[in-house]
């Protein structure tokens, strides 16, 4: 009897407790349901038919406030911005415009800078407000982000601002020098020198239009669609041909190394534009009687079956370029110098169409310098795989197409393939090593390629590299010797 009854007063207890969890279950889907979601923080019933669709298919962001000032409905953008938090707005200019439309009806737009939240670097977001009433309780407001649209703006103003300046230069001097002309028609010898004087100018004028023109056709075209599997060889060719006049006057011996027969799969015109600008902008900041090399080496693809890198690296000796300007050499219209700019007929748009024509291959452009020593610009193109399959076994030194009767490998004779010795070793280059790259771009993995093209005369590959005496007090160094290479038209200037 008494077992009957416990069991009883149990299964009572066991069936009140479950009532009772069935009950707070219950309330707390009811209040789930209830609660406000990041699209619609009170019913949907209060807002005018179709409104639902039509803000969920509006790019701007967008939020709809009742009489009491809390949101009713608010777009995901409109949290990303961070204009909508714990069921308000959070923007007061705003918050203000909505009351003051509810309260006369009018419609009202302003634009604001509001602080970008979660940065921690103090940038402004621009935004586009405009706000109007929805019904007649409800107030819509519309926020529209500028930012990039701004930048973009500011880009576009700096650019005009830079070709005018650039543009009246040369004009105002051909203005000035034809009425230096008219002044000495009775002099032949000073028409002579002011009509050379014109044809500098013309020339300058001539070549920055025509930067402005292949630059804006890489920055708009589809180098792609005329892409095909380009040799590195013509490339280094052509580029050391178009440099070989400049080249010459100054005494500056050029020279290229690397690997043969290697392909990238590209736009031939814009690859040769790329690698021509390289080397002419070596040619014109390096000091008579130095040198100036082109080196190219193929370099593996992330994973196994990707596709392989063409690396190809131009190296001077000239001025450098200082940390603060390898930030920026790469914009348009920017000079480390500009009198030596002025001087040589740079336009200042050579290396901003060489990152270009880069980027739009897939591939990109870094450069290491150091002040005083030279610099090393790196192109790292894709590669053409099919081209590469077919010549798999034609890939050797560009330093001789027949190894046979090469002189054995000494100390410091190194191909591009091989990274040569540490360079760590060697804490004191001396003021006439060859300075390269050295492990100064933002991409980690790019460390070890660095190393490839440190130019100290030890570890530059042997085409690129001469025989010089060490300027360091008993610093002796293994000689290296110029050779020949196999890539077509690549002589060495005296």
């Amino acid at each position: 009897m008494d077992v009957n009854a416990a069991l009883a007063a149990v299964a009572a207890i066991a069936g009140l407790l479950t009532g009772v969890i069935a009950m707070l279950a219950f309330r707390w889907s009811e209040r789930e349901q209830r609660r406000p979601s990041r699209t619609s923080l009170h019913t949907d019933a209060v807002l005018p038919p179709g409104v639902d669709t039509v803000l969920s298919v509006l790019r701007s962001s967008a939020v709809v406030l009742d009489e009491s000032d809390s949101v009713v409905k608010a777009s995901s953008a409109a949290y990303a911005l961070g204009l909508v938090r714990g069921g308000k707005l959070t923007v007061d200019a705003m918050l203000k415009m909505a009351r003051d439309t509810r309260r006369d009806g009018e419609i009202r737009q302003v634009e604001l800078d509001l602080p970008r939240r979660g940065t921690g670097r103090g940038e402004a977001l621009a935004v586009s407000a405009r706000v109007a009433p929805l019904g007649s309780r409800l107030v819509l407001l519309l926020v529209e982000d500028l930012t990039e649209a701004r930048r973009i703006e500011a880009v576009r103003r700096d650019f005009v601002a830079n070709v005018s300046h650039e543009l009246k230069t040369p004009v105002g001097a051909l203005s000035l020098l034809s009425e230096a002309v008219m002044d000495a028609a009775d002099e032949p010898e000073a028409v002579s020198r002011f009509a050379g004087r014109m044809q500098i100018e013309a020339t300058r004028l001539t070549n920055l239009v025509q930067e402005l023109i292949d630059l804006s056709r890489v920055q708009n075209d589809d180098p792609l669609e005329d892409a095909e599997p380009v040799r590195v060889d013509e490339l280094v060719a052509e580029a050391i041909d178009r440099s070989r006049h400049p080249a010459s006057t100054k005494q500056i011996t050029m020279a290229s190394g690397g690997t043969s027969g290697l392909h990238i799969w590209g736009n031939r015109g814009k690859l040769a534009a790329a690698l021509g600008n390289l080397v002419e902008n070596a040619v014109n900041y390096s000091p008579a009687r130095t040198r100036v090399g082109i080196s190219a080496r193929r370099v593996p693809g992330p994973g196994n079956g990707s596709t392989g890198f063409i690396e190809i690296a131009v190296t001077d000796q000239g001025i450098g370029i200082s940390e603060k300007d390898r930030e920026r050499i790469f914009e348009r219209f920017y000079r480390v110098d500009p009198a030596r700019s002025r001087a040589t007929g740079g336009t200042g748009l050579g290396l901003a169409i060489v990152k270009h024509v880069a980027a739009s291959h897939g591939g990109e452009v870094s450069v290491w310098s150091t002040e005083g020593q030279g610099s090393t610009f790196t192109l790292r193109l894709p590669e053409a795989r099919a081209a590469r399959d077919r010549t798999a076994e034609g890939h050797v030194p560009a330093s001789g197409a027949d190894t046979a009767g090469a002189a054995p490998e000494r100390p410091g004779d190194t191909s591009v393939s091989d990274p040569g010795p540490d360079p760590a070793a060697d804490p004191d280059p001396g003021p006439d090593a060859l300075p390269g790259r050295g492990g100064r771009d933002r991409h980690d993995d790019q460390h070890g390629r660095n190393d490839q093209y440190r130019r100290n005369d030890q570890d530059f590959p042997a085409a690129v590299t001469e025989t010089r005496p060490s300027r360091r007090p008993g610093g002796d160094r293994p000689p290296a010797t110029d050779t020949d290479t196999d890539i077509p038209a690549p002589e060495v200037l005296p």
